[in-house]
């Protein structure tokens, strides 16, 4: 069995060394075991700023199954992750960030998972006790949210995965401008299993994921997949129609019975409100006619600038 091993990297100078010869010890290890027959590890550089590419480059030079898919310019973690599935050659594709917070141990037990059959291995942190309050609470509410959406996501897993080639193959059919990897491969079916692991901390450099980026990630997860905010915003909307309705009636009902209704408050507020919930559901409308606008141009995801130790070098997908 050939393992692939896919790793995106983004100014990932200080740890991308130590993180090779982590992996490749390991692999080596899996192979005397038995588990696999070889072995490749597929660097995706997701146009670093730093000396990422030059240290990758000069690692690769050193063994042929260090791979290196360089692109353009920055395009985004999960587009750096499709490009390396797409060119992983492996029986059995492992997806691994950069920064070593995922033990590479885990996947020994990710392999013995594959080899009884499963076609996708989900690692799964088993606690949070490392993350602050805040981010144990907001990550309990985006599951919590998503799952009321009905976007189906595995709890706890991030793009810590492996997956077969079968899986990889039907992936490539998935062509959609905004990804969410984290919701396109639970929506595949297949025999699935998880493994739990405790999540470490970063070993150097700093996070690629700041709040913002979280934000936006989230934002994209669940209209990515999910259409719920929209019948909300529709039922919202009528909802408010009822209400303004029953508001009418009762002001023309004080009318005939020759009551005013007067103040300042039973005029402004009800606008400010009414105002505000439409803003928000047209801010909600907003943000899938943008994703419609991106698919439509059918731009392409990610452009390789250069590749290494590859055997077919497209240039864009």
């Amino acid at each position: 069995m050939l393992l692939s091993i896919v790793i995106p990297c983004y100014n990932e100078s200080e740890v991308i060394a130590d993180t090779n010869d982590k992996v490749i010890a390991l692999a080596d290890q899996w192979t005397e075991k038995g588990l696999i027959d070889s072995y490749e590890i597929v660097y995706i550089d997701d146009g670093s700023a730093d000396s990422t590419l030059d240290i990758l480059s000069d690692l690769a030079s050193k063994k042929p199954n260090i791979k290196v898919v360089s692109f353009s310019g920055n395009f985004g973690h999960q587009a750096a992750l499709t490009a390396g599935l797409k060119y992983a050659k492996g029986d059995a594709i492992v997806t691994l960030d950069a920064d070593l917070q995922d033990p590479p141990e885990t996947i020994e037990e990710m392999i013995v998972k594959f080899n009884e059959g499963y076609q996708i291995v989900y690692a799964v942190r088993k606690g949070r006790q490392n993350d602050t309050a805040f981010k144990r609470l907001t990550a309990q509410c985006y599951y919590k949210l998503m799952k009321a959406m009905g976007v189906n996501l595995v709890y706890d897993h991030a793009d810590f995965r492996l997956i077969s080639a079968k899986v990889r193959d039907e992936f490539a059919r998935y062509n959609e401008i905004n990804r969410f990897l984290r919701g396109i491969f639970p929506l595949m079916g297949f025999k699935h299993c998880k493994v739990e692991y405790d999540r470490h901390q970063r070993l150097a450099g700093e996070t690629k994921y700041p709040l913002k980026k979280m934000m936006a990630f989230a934002i994209d997860g669940v209209t990515s997949f999910s259409y719920v905010p929209l019948r909300l915003a529709s039922l919202l909307g009528f909802t408010i129609f009822l209400v303004t309705t029953v508001m009418i009636i009762w002001v023309l009902v004080a009318k005939l019975f020759g009551e005013t209704v007067s103040g300042w408050t039973s005029t402004v507020l009800p606008i400010y409100a009414f105002g505000g919930i439409q803003l928000l559901c047209i801010g909600i409308v907003g943000e899938y006619v943008g994703k419609i606008y991106m698919e439509v141009k059918h731009r392409p995801i990610y452009i390789v600038g250069q590749t290494i130790n590859i055997e077919n070098n497209l240039q864009k997908r």
